[in-house]
């Protein structure tokens, strides 16, 4: 009766210990529990044996998650090798896809770059051609000022030889008046008849 006394005192403590090594023990290996008595040998003396002892009971308890644990398929080293191979593939696939993304930036950023580029020489060949279309508008109006100067002067100068010829016509027109008169008072006082008029009129 001290025996199993013992054996429930010291064995408390280990009973935790004792259900997690239970769940790898298969069911077939477990030995039948002989209870001792105090009629048949005098207890072990060392508490090793007593704990074993008390183990096994106890650690008839979690048969239930012994069952589920064996009805569960155990991994074998094909498994691990499988899934090795899929965490490869999971590495080797965002490798991929970190360079695939790596390269995509890249060709945007360079695809933007040239654009901006293009941008720039179109924006500065517009400049380059209206800063020449305002040189041409300039320099046109330029010779239109200097061909309307021109112009102008030349109707002056036009104008002034109109002047002069209209002026030699007036003064010769005055003169042939004067001389008409001049003539036809000389003729009023010899008391003659012009005789070239009387031919114009004949004629």
């Amino acid at each position: 009766m001290a025996g199993e006394a013992l054996k429930e005192a010291g064995a408390t403590p280990a009973a935790a210990n004792a259900g997690e090594e239970k769940a790898v023990i298969p069911a077939a290996s477990t030995s039948p529990v002989i209870s001792k008595t105090d009629d048949d040998t005098e207890p072990p003396a060392d508490d090793s044996k007593a704990l074993v002892v008390f183990v096994e009971k106890v650690a008839d308890k979690p048969h239930a998650e012994k069952a589920t644990a064996t009805a569960t398929p155990t991994r074998t080293s094909n498994d691990r090798d499988i899934a090795l191979a899929k965490v490869e593939t999971d590495k080797r696939e965002s490798l991929i896809k970190a360079w695939e993304e790596n390269e995509k930036a890249k060709a945007e950023n360079r695809a933007s770059k040239k654009l901006l580029d293009i941008i720039s020489w179109e924006n500065t060949k517009k400049a380059v051609i209206k800063t020449q279309l305002k040189k041409k508008e300039e320099e046109l109006e330029r010779k239109k000022a200097e061909y309307a100067e021109k112009a102008k002067n030349k109707e002056a100068i036009v104008h002034k030889e109109a002047e002069e010829k209209r002026a030699m016509v007036m003064a010769r027109r005055g003169e042939e008046v004067i001389k008409a008169e001049e003539i036809a008072a000389k003729y009023r006082a010899t008391g003659v008849t012009p005789k070239k008029h009387i031919g114009c009129f004949r004629a």
